[in-house]
């Protein structure tokens, strides 16, 4: 549908997690208690569970509420993958020496809520129920936007295109590999190719960066944003 604060690739609704228990996800303290970790990085089962449960509850108070509800996949594996790519994305423009400014999120966000005529609840909406993102996350949620435009064009590619997404995928797939990513069994296993934790074909596609889901919205989809 993660992170900082995450939000995401953006994930299809499933049911909460029934407990905080942990399966071992490696061995030795830096696993305890985790969902995943990306090189020193813990995701932490109780910070997974808070963003489901914040994105549940936005959820529920929308019209569609029910009917995504009643739609819903594996949401905590999707949220985790959401937040996993964060912390791949954070080290790819780590080592591409690429940063992103508070004034070109807020353009960003000013160039799709245009799309809607100002309408800020519009695009809330349309963010909540198409990309998963609960309104604590919509800054985020352009930031990877951004984010993700600047490190395709320094690959060398116009974002949006196919190449600059088959080239994005490549360099996630190859920073997971190199900082190491491991995912607790309890939410699935990593696909290093693919960069994301198993198929991610939910509704909600969350291993998916705004980038990649901007090739597939219509026209009027608020991630078709160009950064």
């Amino acid at each position: 549908m993660v992170r900082r604060r995450t939000a995401v690739s953006v994930a299809a609704l499933g049911l909460l997690l029934a407990s905080p228990a942990l399966t071992a996800c490696g061995s030795g303290p830096a696993h305890a208690g985790a969902a995943a970790v990306v090189g020193d990085q813990r995701i932490t089962v109780s910070s997974l569970q808070s963003e489901v449960n914040e994105l549940r509850t936005a959820v529920a108070k929308s019209p569609q509420g029910q009917q995504l509800l009643d739609s819903a996949g594996d949401l905590s594996t999707q949220m985790l993958d959401r937040l996993v790519e964060d912390q791949v994305l954070a080290q790819a423009l780590t080592d591409k020496h690429i940063t992103v400014s508070d004034s070109e999120v807020q353009r960003d966000r000013q160039a799709a809520l245009d799309q809607f005529n100002g309408n800020e609840a519009q695009l809330d909406s349309t963010l909540l129920t198409q990309y998963g993102v609960a309104s604590g996350d919509i800054d985020h949620f352009f930031y990877r936007d951004v984010a993700s435009s600047k490190l395709v064009q320094s690959l060398g590619y116009q974002p949006g295109s196919d190449g600059g997404i088959t080239a994005l995928t490549q360099t996630l797939a190859k920073t997971g590999t190199s900082v190491g990513v491991h995912i607790n069994p309890r939410y699935g296993t990593w696909d290093a190719k693919k960069a994301t934790i198993g198929a991610g074909n939910d509704p909600w596609v969350v291993n998916k960066t705004p980038i990649a889901a901007a090739a597939t919205a219509d026209g009027g989809d608020a991630a078709a944003t160009a950064s």
